[in-house]
């Protein structure tokens, strides 16, 4: 499972998101949508958000914003994924 954060620079929410996932000792590739036009283009205009932090763990599994429960969600995900 491969969790992908989209931040921008001084985001709280994308700094929140990124503590949690580290907390719970999950990789994640972190991409900042102000230094790759592309990232941001695909999270624009393919995912529909306009909201950092963006998080993409899979093509049905995503969302923007500072989302506890999705978060905690997604660790869970990981976890059972590596467990298995």
């Amino acid at each position: 499972m491969a969790i992908t954060i989209y931040t921008k620079p001084g985001c709280f929410g994308c700094r929140k998101t990124a503590e949690k996932f580290t907390e719970a000792h999950l990789d994640f590739t972190e991409v900042d949508v102000t230094q790759q036009p592309a990232a941001l283009e695909y999270v624009t205009e393919e995912l529909g958000y306009s909201q950092a932090p963006i998080v993409v763990v899979d093509d049905d599994f995503h969302w923007s914003g500072l989302n506890p429960t999705n978060i905690d969600l997604a660790i869970k995900l990981a976890k059972e994924a590596v467990a298995s």
